[in-house]
């Protein structure tokens, strides 16, 4: 008589699950891996609305149809004020893809955002800085949303406690992850067979 298989064992339910929500991922093996990846789940969906909210307070204010990675390109140009060139915006974003920045930068050019700039103190390379047109889209934009994200945000409480929290957490897995990617590019795993 043939025997049944056996059923594989399920894994418990991390005690990180809230009410009964199944955490587990393919991810993640424990508790720590469990947190790690819901942090690495949050991030992709904040990104993403965060990029959403950018391109439509950009088009509330301009009507154009510009991307939140070019309004926030239009931003960091415009910080402190001063021009700034492409490898320093990819600095100042975490940023090396050099070819989505310039593409950025052109529309922001095209729309009279930004214009170039002549810096007799760079020996080489060009900058850019926001135009008046570009003053006046980006105070606009922070006139609205001082109105609606701070409007939602003024309500939570210890909101300054909780984002300076946050903020000081992502620039420090922001550094974990970097140091991860430099390690991974240096020591590719070897797939296949070997000796």
């Amino acid at each position: 008589m043939a025997t049944k298989p056996a059923k594989a064992a399920t894994p418990p339910i991390s005690k990180t699950d809230y009410k009964g929500l199944d955490k587990r991922w393919h991810l993640a093996k424990d508790d720590h891996e469990i947190a790690v990846a819901e942090l690495e789940y949050s991030l992709i969906r904040t990104a993403e609305a965060f990029r959403r909210w950018q391109s439509e307070c950009l088009a509330a204010v301009t009507s154009m149809d510009m991307s939140g990675a070019d309004n926030e390109i239009l931003h960091i140009i415009r910080m402190k004020d001063r021009p700034k060139g492409v490898k320093e915006i990819a600095r100042l974003m975490n940023r090396d893809d050099l070819p989505n920045i310039q593409y950025s930068i052109r529309k922001l050019q095209k729309a009279g955002l930004i214009r170039k700039t002549s810096d007799k103190n760079r020996r080489k390379g060009v900058t850019y800085a926001v135009t008046p047109d570009g003053t006046r889209v980006s105070d606009a934009f922070a006139e609205i949303r001082s109105k609606l994200l701070m409007g939602f945000t003024r309500n939570v409480p210890d909101m300054e406690k909780e984002l300076e929290h946050a903020a000081r957490t992502m620039d420090l897995m922001a550094g974990i992850y970097e140091q991860a990617a430099r390690t991974a590019a240096t020591h590719r795993f070897i797939t296949g067979d070997e000796d």
